[in-house]
């Protein structure tokens, strides 16, 4: 009897399991970077593609990949938990690849750099495809982005720059000025890191505030912000700064100030309030 309630028991272990959310990867051939660019997707539990779901884009941070979030995030298993609870609605997860842990031989970055420009492969071939293949997103109202460290400054950037595109942006430990420029002192010959700094410092979020137009500030009070950092992280006062500047220009943020550093303890967590927040945002 005990032998036959343990099979029953493992075999009830396995199809629950079977039936949870799954993390997919697939890749997509790119005019516009004239590669080839692998992508992870989270599908939730019984996903069905006739049916239309709301999107998540997932960023990973500096020298981490598109399998980061999986490998070290455990997103899977955060977004299973989140939608069971009642927490957060069935919704599919883009996460793309915009790096690799040798930043010196590899771009890494979600901004145009030369000869490297992936902001332009974001919008105009990856986000469309991924939306058409896997029949989610589509419209601000469906559509919502967040991330950590270089992955949070992007989705911050990114908001900024297609404010109609984004119901809710979610940061995570953002990059989002370049306050690291003291933290690598010795670069390599021929180092493709510079010119990743670089693009943050073009592309901050902070002074994108500070010099927004009245018009540029109303279309920012469209997206619902978060903005979520560790106390004892280092590159907390840029998200501190962000937020005073956001503050000064009357938009709309919110900020959590957690007890933490800048590591996927603290991300993990973070990705279980992120969700939900993404998911209440959905019209």
């Amino acid at each position: 009897m005990r032998q036959f309630a343990a099979v029953i028991l493992s075999a009830f272990i396995a199809v629950s399991a079977f039936a949870q959310g799954k993390i997919e990867t697939h890749a997509i051939h790119s005019n516009v970077l004239g590669v080839d660019q692998n992508y992870n997707v989270y599908l939730p539990k019984g996903y069905n593609p006739e049916q239309h779901y709301p999107l998540v884009v997932l960023l990973h941070g500096l020298s981490d990949d598109y399998t980061a979030w999986e490998e070290w995030g455990r997103m899977d298993w955060v977004a299973n938990q989140v939608i069971a609870s009642g927490e957060c609605q069935p919704l599919v997860v883009l996460m793309p690849n915009a790096g690799n842990a040798d930043i010196h031989a590899y771009p890494n970055g979600y901004f145009n750099v030369p000869g490297w420009s992936y902001e332009d492969f974001f919008f105009t071939e990856l986000l469309p495809a991924v939306e058409a293949k896997f029949n989610c997103g589509g419209s601000k109202g469906q559509r919502a982005i967040m991330g950590l460290s270089m992955g949070g400054g992007g989705s911050v950037v990114y908001s900024q720059h297609h404010p109609e595109m984004f119901s809710s942006c979610f940061a995570m430990s953002g990059w989002l000025d370049n306050e690291l420029r003291e933290v690598w002192t010795e670069i390599p010959e021929g180092s493709k890191f510079p010119a990743t700094a670089k693009s943050v410092s073009d592309n901050s979020a902070i002074e994108y505030v500070k010099k927004a137009t009245p018009d540029t500030l109303e279309r920012l009070k469209t997206v619902k912000w978060f903005i979520d950092c560790g106390d004892d992280d280092f590159i907390l006062d840029l998200s501190l700064d962000f937020y005073r500047a956001m503050r000064e220009a009357g938009v709309p943020a919110q900020l959590r100030i957690r007890d933490g550093v800048h590591n996927w303890e603290y991300w993990h967590v973070s990705l279980g309030m992120a969700l939900p927040f993404a998911s209440r945002n959905f019209n």
